[in-house]
């Protein structure tokens, strides 16, 4: 970690985050519109005085995550709906990150309370000098206990100044990496638990993007959408639907050609929604910390 890290700044982002994550699980209702609860929750984020972090992930059932709502989305929450709620705040260049699962079918309380149950057992262990297979063995173990499985090619991370997904992974099992926690670090632990095959895959939906390079583009609409990203994002990961809310309904056309074209050019990242391979229902929880000598501080809190 940079001896020049704004700790004061990381944990006011965390702080907004976690607010920002009660306040959702409060708009999160039967019959609601996905994309008004996501408006919402951005809107809140930004009037706490902060930018986000990345689009708010919705992500329901087997969607595990990366489904944020597309420009003039008529989906709802429904009845028999387990709901992944991730949201980021950022404070300068210090990103907060967490999430939850809110049931609304009431059937999936063993699910959700596993995920929050390793989460919790997960953090407990986190400490300088601690390898981080094990704290993947102890969501694993809880997983087994309950009759369920980690997602396993999806886990925690790293967090550092402009990078959300940095430096060290934090596995949701035992897989042999022996890496160390080092004081100071910044990481989230990120259980996803499944009644399916314990993996994702890309889905079809795309929403989110990352743009990474100048676009030098005959179209004058791309070169315009390319400066706007780069003024209001940066390299930050950013929605379709905020390009077009700020380009107008009647510009979705041009949007999606300025994506395609940067896309062509190279300089675009992609985040596909993530599904459950065998359409397994999929829980998350998620928070971030700080890496102390003997134990860690959540700022996520």
């Amino acid at each position: 970690m940079d001896s020049d890290y704004d700790y004061s700044a990381i944990k006011e982002a965390g702080h907004i985050s976690y607010e920002a994550l009660k306040y959702a699980k409060g708009v999160v209702k039967e019959g609601a519109s996905v994309l008004e609860a996501a408006e919402r929750i951005e809107k809140f984020i930004m009037e706490k005085g902060a930018l986000m972090a990345f689009p708010v992930n919705i992500s329901i059932n087997k969607n595990a995550a990366h489904y944020t709502p597309k420009f003039g989305d008529t989906l709802r929450f429904s009845e028999g709906d387990v709901v992944k709620i991730d949201v980021g705040a950022r404070k300068r260049e210090y990103l907060g990150d967490c999430a939850e699962t809110v049931d609304l079918s009431g059937e999936w309380a063993g699910l959700v309370e596993a995920c929050e149950e390793a989460l919790e057992a997960a953090i407990s262990l986190v400490k300088a000098g601690r390898e981080v297979r094990d704290i993947g063995r102890e969501i694993e173990n809880i997983a087994k206990k309950r009759g369920i499985a980690p997602i396993k090619n999806l886990g925690g991370h790293g967090v550092e100044r402009d990078d959300l997904h940095a430096s060290v992974f934090i596995p949701n099992f035992d897989n042999g990496d022996s890496t160390r926690l080092e004081e100071g670090q910044v990481i989230a632990i990120e259980p996803f638990m499944t009644n399916g095959s314990g993996y994702v895959s890309d889905g079809e939906d795309v929403e989110i993007f990352q743009k990474n390079g100048n676009a030098n583009s005959r179209l004058a609409d791309t070169r315009e959408i390319s400066a706007f990203i780069d003024e209001s994002y940066s390299t930050y990961p950013f929605a379709t639907r905020w390009l077009v809310d700020k380009f107008g309904a009647a510009s979705e056309f041009k949007v999606r050609r300025a994506l395609n074209d940067f896309a062509r050019l190279g300089i675009l990242e992609s985040f596909p929604v993530l599904v459950e391979r065998k359409g397994g229902m999929v829980a998350q929880a998620e928070k971030e910390m700080v890496v102390q000598k003997d134990s860690c501080e959540v700022i996520t809190a």
